[in-house]
């Protein structure tokens, strides 16, 4: 339409049944359409809100340990690590001292350094340990950024979707097979006297 008088925007507006909406007030002179104002409201809040689904948050995430933990306790506590970090979550790792432990503080020191060693392949030492009182603590963060994360994880169930799909029995045998675990399973061809002494 081009520049045109107010009055005449707003007798244009009424004459096509459409609101005239201002969507650039900054610019000069300010940039007006004639729409209707409860799509374009609708439209904005839809965009919105697909932004906040994108929108990462960063997360982080504790773990504590101590400083004699057990080989098996470690390794679960070291599993919980990496699926922070391949959530694109930093981990803030607290090794707690008791007592005289107080005055073992290169016990925890190489604890943090073998976790860190650990898990280099999925995040790096964001934070160097450091003495906190009774505690040290390190900061571990992700080699992947939270969106790259966010999108991986969406593309697995995509696939996984996918896959229950084109083969919708293969995940209900998965999960039979599973539930039976370590007993032993009669093959389907044998014989009935074969299956009764089994």
């Amino acid at each position: 339409m081009g520049i045109v008088p107010l009055a005449k925007a707003l007798e244009l507006a009424q004459e096509y049944d459409l609101d005239l909406v201002e969507v650039a007030a900054n610019a000069r002179p300010p940039v007006c359409k004639l729409m209707d104002y409860g799509k374009f409201k609708y439209e904005s809040a839809m965009k919105a809100r697909e932004a906040r689904k994108n929108q990462a948050h960063t997360v982080i995430k504790e773990m504590k340990l101590r400083p004699k933990i057990d080989p098996h306790d470690y390794d679960t506590k070291k599993g919980h690590v990496v699926r922070f970090l391949k959530q694109g979550d930093k981990v803030k790792i607290t090794i707690m001292f008791r007592g005289r432990e107080q005055s073992r503080p290169e016990l925890g020191y190489r604890l943090l350094q073998r976790l860190a060693e650990d898990v280099q392949d999925l995040g790096f030492v964001e934070s160097n340990p450091k003495q906190d009182g009774r505690n040290m603590i390190m900061v571990l963060g992700p080699h992947k950024k939270k969106t790259e994360a966010m999108a991986e994880a969406r593309q697995a169930q995509e696939a996984r979707k996918a896959e229950a799909k084109a083969h919708p029995g293969r995940s209900q045998n998965a999960a039979e097979t599973d539930s039976v675990g370590d007993q032993s399973v009669v093959d389907s061809e044998a014989p009935a006297e074969a299956s009764a002494e089994a």
